[in-house]
């Protein structure tokens, strides 16, 4: 935003909060006189030329400071009675019978119309508030007038209908979830290559599909992905919604001090869902799910900053503008980024709170407003409940969001940090709004922490980054509200503020000692020594191009180590087509997760490596060297940036690899790309494939060749080849020993030409595997005699055979 902007938005809080302030109304009060304020700092840091900005900052929070003690003795107006709450979600049924009017679903709406009717009737029986019935009597009016009026017209359509020639039936309702035309039961292709930005309707192979269909049960309930169908749930009741899936569990700390469950209405009296996005109102209680309430507070800065819906687009139900709204009936709707796709999140409105009426889940500063408490709940529904095991920006960040997560260890042997090209990239990055940023702290001892007003393992928002004459900041959000940094620069640092460096980040620390907020200024020196790691999450509509693709690495698939053969690794090729002057090709694999003991331990590693091998399938881990290697980590996410200088076609291998593999995984593969590609998996020629399982033992066991008395030996395996074709022999045998093969021709059918050959070997002996592949194979009758390199080293192998033709294989010795 730029000052203008932010110094309108400064007006508009302040005259709301004097509103709220003549009328009594002290909480609210507080809440935009705050929001002024902040809107002022900003201002400041925008460049605005306003006279005596910080007396007026100032003004804002000491009112702030005085309303307190009024907000604690001030007596809460009585809560709705039931008929009037009746009355409110009768409206809503109203409301929403209209919208399904204008959209021309006549149906739908005479259900609604005669359901406010009813609910109305009734109420205006239990109440003796005259009032109060007339509003009931009237609504009831006007809903069966309408209700009656539309069925006429559907009376008089029927019997034109009839007097005409019958059209064949249509489909009542076209589900459309993850791309036009798309569906779960849709009639899958068997593979695909995927172009750049295509439609994806009807291009979901059948194992996509079935990905799809089994990650969508997370913890035991089923979450579907989201589609265009679900902007026509329905949201209005009669009675209060109530969720089918039952509470949420809650964590033990909710469970020390939990009372009872309430609804919005049980709590306040004018419950909404938005004041105004705010991330300064957020705050964190005692659910341990920090990296979200950072998370969240980063999106709503960045909604505020930049006026592009990014949280509040999430929720429904939304009015005709686009803007989540307030449910009487208490049924909500989240759209959350969970394994793959966007997938739909039902949750009531019923919230924990504890014996004095305080909420045990987070929340807005101003009580009123529920958007914090409402997202959050439904992201807790989905990871198993409020006992939340805990989580990282990265994957919370991408949940609400869908934006691109990347992760900067700052004390990592395995990845190269450099301080001064970090910050600057954030720098810029940051303030063009390419993106979201957190960043956490590690380990450390709670003397260390209590000195440093730091909490081990916890993250923070961040919410600016700027630069003066050389010294470098990051402002930081405590998800708690409460708990700032005690170091150099802090509120309580009288040595290194200056009255320029005040000025420029418009920061008075005699101020910030009066409201901890959690929010503070910290030098990008002291956050790369106390903090671990930055999380980034990159805004996807910086790449022209994107594509996706579903699949699943059976744990059966290769051995569990792949330190020595790729071979059962999913494989990926990917063509892109580098204009003049380079671009940038990102490839995130996300892991997908459905118990929350796995998302708790998270005990699979995983990664994606890049090898510049044309898209040929590649076999050993380290001939040829990766062009970009991975670091195999526990998070369900791994982003790999390729960048491309050169102008033309370039053709990369992707693997997926995994550190130990023990389960089946599914995972999730998506490319952006800012010029025109394909991607694909690489398919397998082979239709035919034989395994022979064999031992090294005592006599057999006679070494490679340079072992010329003991070489005679070894088993010896004959297999005979019907017609021409590709052939693939891999041999695996134990990890301890270099293994290898020779292939011989026996006899082959025809003239070999310079195809045939009288020998072949699987080159240089390695360790537990080995491979030859024969692009063309004469038919014919070949020898194969695998070895250990040194005699006497026993053990069983393997050795796998694969063709396009029918093969027979024997074993001669």
């Amino acid at each position: 935003m730029d000052a203008t902007t932010l110094e309108l938005d400064a007006v508009k809080f302040a005259q709301l909060a004097v509103q709220r302030d003549q009328s009594g109304r002290y909480q609210e009060a507080v809440f935009y006189y705050k929001e002024a304020a902040q809107a002022l700092i900003y201002a400041g840091m925008a460049g605005s030329n306003l006279e005596n900005i910080q007396e007026k900052i100032n003004e804002y929070l000491e009112r702030v400071q005085a309303l307190h003690s009024a907000v604690q003795s001030q007596k809460t107006d009585p809560l709705k009675s039931k008929q009037q709450l009746d009355l409110e979600r009768a409206h809503f049924l109203v409301t929403q019978a209209f919208d399904e009017d204008d959209k021309g679903n006549a149906e739908e709406a005479i259900e609604l119309y005669t359901e406010a009717v009813e609910l109305c009737l009734k109420t205006a029986t239990e109440t003796s508030e005259a009032g109060l019935q007339s509003k009931l009597k009237q609504l009831a009016r006007q809903a069966l007038d309408r209700a009656e009026a539309l069925k006429e017209s559907m009376s008089k359509s029927s019997q034109k209908e009839k007097s005409t020639t019958a059209k064949p039936n249509q489909p009542v309702r076209t589900f459309f979830p993850l791309g036009p035309d798309f569906s779960l039961n849709d009639k899958p292709q068997t593979i695909r290559a995927v172009q750049a930005s295509e439609s994806q309707g009807q291009r979901y192979t059948a194992e996509e599909i079935e990905v799809l269909r089994k990650t969508s049960k997370i913890n035991g309930i089923e979450y579907v992905p989201f589609m265009s169908v679900d902007l026509r749930e329905r949201f209005a009741f009669p009675m209060p919604f109530s969720d089918k899936c039952g509470k949420l569990p809650l964590s033990p700390k909710q469970k020390a001090m939990f009372a009872k469950w309430v609804r919005p209405d049980d709590i306040t009296n004018n419950p909404t869902m938005i004041y105004t996005v705010s991330s300064f109102s957020i705050k964190q209680t005692i659910v341990s799910d920090c990296s979200f309430v950072a998370s969240l507070a980063i999106s709503a800065a960045y909604e505020r900053r930049y006026n592009k819906k990014l949280i509040t687009s999430i929720i429904y139900p939304q009015n005709k503008k686009g803007e989540p709204e307030y449910n009487p009936c208490g049924k909500y709707m989240v759209k959350l980024h969970i394994n793959g796709v966007p997938r739909k999140v039902i949750i009531d409105d019923q919230l924990p709170v504890d014996h004095s009426g305080e909420l045990l889940c987070s929340y807005s500063n101003n009580k009123n407003e529920l958007w914090v408490s409402l997202i959050e709940k439904a992201y807790m529904k989905v990871m198993g409940g409020y006992d939340f095991p805990g989580s990282n920006s990265n994957i919370d960040l991408h949940a609400l969001t869908g934006w691109i997560p990347e992760r900067i260890a700052m004390h990592s042997d395995n990845q190269a940090f450099n301080k001064d090209s970090t910050f600057r990239m954030l720098y810029q990055r940051f303030h063009k709004g390419d993106v979201l940023i957190t960043t956490a702290t590690g380990v450390m001892s709670e003397e260390e922490g209590e000195k440093w007003g730091l909490v081990p393992t916890h993250a923070y928002a961040v919410l600016d980054i700027r630069e003066y004459k050389g010294l470098r900041f990051l402002q930081l959000k405590n998800p708690w509200s409460h708990l700032r940094w005690k170091g150099r620069y802090s509120e309580n640092d009288t040595r290194n503020w200056t009255p320029d460096l005040q000025k420029y980040l418009n920061f008075d620390p005699r101020t910030a000692q009066k409201i901890d907020n959690g929010i503070f200024w910290i030098s990008w020196d002291d956050l790369c020594q106390y903090y671990d790691v930055i999380y980034l999450s990159w805004n996807p509509s910086l790449f022209k191009e994107s594509t996706c693709i579903h699949s699943t690495w059976d744990a059966k698939q290769g051995p569990v180590k792949d330190a020595y053969s790729l071979a059962n690794n999913p494989q990926y090729k990917l063509e892109v087509q580098c204009p003049q002057g380079g671009a940038a090709v990102w490839v995130l694999l996300s892991r997908h997760i459905t118990d929350k003991d796995d998302f708790a331990h998270n005990r699979e590693f995983i990664t994606m490596v890049v090898y510049k091998t044309d898209g040929k399938k590649v076999y050993y881990p380290a001939d040829p060297p990766p062009y970009i290697d991975g670091i195999r980590i526990n998070s369900p996410h791994y982003l790999t940036k390729i960048k491309l200088t050169s102008p033309g076609s370039h053709t990369f291998t992707l693997v997926v690899s995994q550190y130990e593999k023990q389960n089946t995984i599914h995972y999730t593969i998506r490319v952006y790309s800012l010029c025109k590609f394909t991607f694909s998996k690489i398919p397998t020629p082979y239709t035919i494939s034989k395994r022979v399982n064999g031992q090294w033992k005592g006599h057999s066991a006679g070494g490679c060749g340079n072992f010329r008395d003991t070489y005679k030996n070894n088993p010896i395996y004959q297999f005979q080849l019907d017609k021409n074709g590709p052939l693939l022999i891999e041999l695996r045998g134990p990890r301890q020993y270099s293994v290898g093969f020779e292939l011989v021709t026996v006899s082959t059918v025809g003239d070999p030409s310079s195809y045939g050959f009288q020998k072949k070997s699987s080159g240089d002996y390695r360790c537990g595997f080995c491979y030859l592949e024969v692009e063309n194979t004469f038919a014919g009758v070949y020898n194969i005699i695998p070895t250990t390199f040194l005699p006497q080293q026993e053990g069983p192998f393997f050795l796998d055979f694969n063709s396009t033709t029918p093969l027979k294989v024997s074993q001669l010795q």
